[in-house]
């Protein structure tokens, strides 16, 4: 059941905070209002809208401490390695029953709670969050409450859906999710050009690939079954489909996909390390 969400404030509403904010206003569930800060006027006037306090730091440098006023949520956008500094800056203003959130890689709870004296947790959103098709993987700190932290995948299910896990995995969970997108579009970049160089036009192409992707996507959705069956009721014995999947199959594909997690996951914790 959804619920309406208390006053939140993104610190830093680049592409994943704006992403966040999207999905709050179509929600329509935060309705103590939402209160984001960006750099520029530009961007600050780019999100700004009916029940969004939108203000820019180089024209009110004290913005990020103003933005968390009444604040219940405050998820910080900003990129990794300005964490810590943000949440310096912002310690003595947090209000006391604020939940702070991170979605930035590589920051862990521990860190947040080195610097601030609030509950906190950790998430790993994705980009598809933008559309509000998101998988965010959550992580709770040790000082958040059960009910803390349904609120903060309350705020976060108005993107997509939310996985709860140990903060031991969201960096597993970046490889599959979080990176996930770039491995789809970097198929469909592969697809695209096979098409074109098959003779279609680059208009073709791209309508064949995007509609055949989202199709399948959509099939499985809607579907009971796993993708390994719906694959299986694809390919016809002695068919078309099977030549091709058995070339695929030849490729390795399977232990392409692990080395490249676990080439992601590698630096993944590099991040987590300071690397």
């Amino acid at each position: 059941m959804s619920r309406n969400l208390p006053r939140i404030a993104i610190l830093g509403a680049g592409s994943m905070g704006g992403a966040i904010l999207a999905g709050l206003v179509e929600s329509g569930l935060a309705t103590e209002g939402i209160a984001v800060t960006n750099r520029t006027p530009a961007k600050a006037d780019a999100v700004r809208m009916p029940g969004v306090d939108s203000y820019a730091l180089q024209a009110t440098p004290d913005a990020n401490r103003r933005a968390l006023e009444g604040a219940r949520v405050v998820i910080v956008g900003v990129k990794p390695g300005m964490v810590p500094d943000l949440l310096t800056e912002v310690a003595s203003a947090l209000p006391a029953d604020a939940i702070v959130v991170s979605v930035a890689a590589g920051v862990t709870t521990a860190t947040m709670e080195a610097l601030v004296p609030n509950a906190v947790a950790r998430t790993m959103p994705n980009t598809p969050s933008l559309v509000r098709r998101g998988v965010t993987g959550l992580a709770a700190g040790s000082r958040i409450s059960a009910e803390e932290l349904a609120l903060v995948r309350a705020v976060f299910e108005t993107v997509g859906a939310v996985i709860e896990l140990e903060e031991d995995r969201i960096d597993a969970l970046s490889t599959i999710s979080g990176s996930g997108p770039a491995y789809v579009f970097f198929l469909m970049e592969q697809l695209t050009g096979t098409a074109l160089r098959l003779g279609f036009t680059p208009e073709e192409a791209r309508l064949m690939v995007e509609q055949t992707f989202l199709g399948a996507s959509e099939l499985l959705a809607a579907s009971d079954v796993d993708p390994a069956e719906l694959r299986r009721r694809v390919t016809s014995p002695n068919g078309t489909t099977m030549q091709a999947i058995a070339v695929m199959e030849q490729a390795d594909l399977p232990g392409v996909f692990d080395r490249a997690t676990a080439a992601a996951l590698a630096r993944a914790t590099e991040m987590s390390l300071g690397g």
